[in-house]
């Protein structure tokens, strides 16, 4: 009988322990090779001096209309129109507090409203940026005792307004809500309550409780407060010492409303029940420091910038009002505004509405020719007023004709 060694070609066991370690090894190999690291957020640069506070008013026409409406009581607030670094117009009109005769100042703070909402989804992006998150996240993986009706939603979905979690105003009891404080962690068990209004991607509807939940994802991700982590992230790396979270310590100026009369003020904010979307105040020549890192390409990696800013409606969502539809971004909509008055122009404007207790704000971007307008109003009741102030303040910058009324 033929005999084979025992030895011969080496011990069984030994040839398999040695096979298994050459299969795991090529497998790492293989794992390393195809793992896609976390794009990084841009380093940050040391910080461009500032430009001194001053009144400019460069552009005749927008100082002319101001000059009216200042003077008449039809526009009370800020503007502020750049291009690029250079400020070409920077005023304020009327009262800080009526009561106590404060006029505004050109480094007054205003409570920012749904302008805040950037800054929330800057910060979801930012910790994607860190490895920490993943807009592809389920939502669930960041809150515990997850309700089952949460399962399909995304945080995209929440950065997008399509989760179908139903919005603090379309639930019952909105009155009593709006007036009474309360936490994070309250706002994230009382939205788990509800059901969704539809499939999360199917519909779009603007929503204050998705970003309410990403403010809870921050906090759970960063391991820090919503308002430490954009102060660490954000504020203090820019310099912007005058932005910050509403807490009834920052002097922010006092809000009215038209509500016959005299305006009336409006201080009863509870800004703690859109802690994510929509209570920080800031200023304007701070709202051009972030409009210029964010849009610049100083805050995030490209990649997070370009999903910041591109269209996530549904297919085929409809136009909206008669007028093409926005275009639906990540804390910030895109679209020609131009188009909504007389004469109007065409370029397309990135950009946010805020209007809350007392402000109605509009911050908008025209990416081509790097003009920003910031316009922060402290009454409530003058939204077509900051419309068409920032569409004449964007068209005379851009060289365009300039806008007499809105478009009807």
């Amino acid at each position: 009988m033929f005999h084979v060694p025992r030895h011969s070609g080496g011990h069984p066991r030994l040839a398999m322990a040695v096979l298994a370690i050459l299969i795991i090894l090529a497998a790492a190999v293989v794992a390393w090779a195809t793992v896609r690291p976390a794009p990084e957020a841009p380093a940050p640069e040391p910080l461009p001096p500032r430009p001194a506070v001053v009144v400019v008013q460069d552009l005749p026409q927008l100082t002319e209309q101001l000059e009216r409406w200042g003077g008449s009581g039809a526009f009370t607030g800020g503007v502020l129109v750049a291009k690029g670094d250079r400020i070409l117009f920077r005023q304020v009109y009327g009262f800080a507090d009526r009561s106590k005769d404060q006029p505004l100042a050109l480094d007054s703070r205003f409570r920012l409203a749904s302008v805040s909402k950037q800054f929330t989804a800057a910060a979801i992006l930012r910790l994607q940026d860190e490895g920490k998150l993943s807009v592809d996240d389920p939502l669930c993986r960041w809150v515990d005792d997850c309700p089952p009706a949460w399962a399909p939603i995304r945080l995209h979905h929440l950065l997008s307004h399509t989760s179908g979690v139903p919005d603090l105003m379309a639930r019952p009891g909105w009155g009593v809500r709006r007036v009474t404080p309360a936490t994070p962690d309250e706002l994230t068990a009382e939205s788990a309550q509800y059901g969704l209004q539809f499939p999360p991607g199917t519909k779009i509807r603007y929503n204050n409780a998705a970003y309410n939940l990403l403010g809870h994802v921050v906090q759970r991700a960063s391991g820090l407060s919503l308002a430490d982590y954009l102060r660490d992230a954000f504020f203090a790396p820019l310099g912007m010492a005058d932005t910050g979270y509403e807490d009834d310590a920052s002097d922010v100026v006092m809000g009215y409303a038209n509500l016959g009369g005299p305006p009336s003020p409006q201080p009863d904010h509870n800004v703690s029940i859109i802690f994510a979307a929509g209570a920080l105040y800031s200023t304007l020549d701070d709202l051009l420091v972030w409009n210029r890192a964010l849009h610049g390409g100083g805050l995030l990696s490209a990649e997070s910038y370009a999903r910041m800013i591109a269209d996530h409606a549904p297919p085929d969502w409809p136009d909206e009002r008669g007028r093409p539809r926005r275009d639906w971004g990540y804390g910030l909509f895109a679209n020609s505004l131009g188009r909504q008055v007389q004469p109007d122009f065409l370029d397309r404007q990135i950009y946010h509405t805020g209007s809350w207790s007392g402000f109605r704000n509009l911050i908008t971007h025209q990416p081509d020719a790097d003009v920003t307008v910031i316009v922060l109003s402290n009454n409530y009741h003058q939204r077509e007023a900051v419309f068409l102030l920032s569409q004449q303040g964007m068209a005379e910058a851009l060289g365009r004709a300039f806008p007499t009324a809105m478009a009807r």
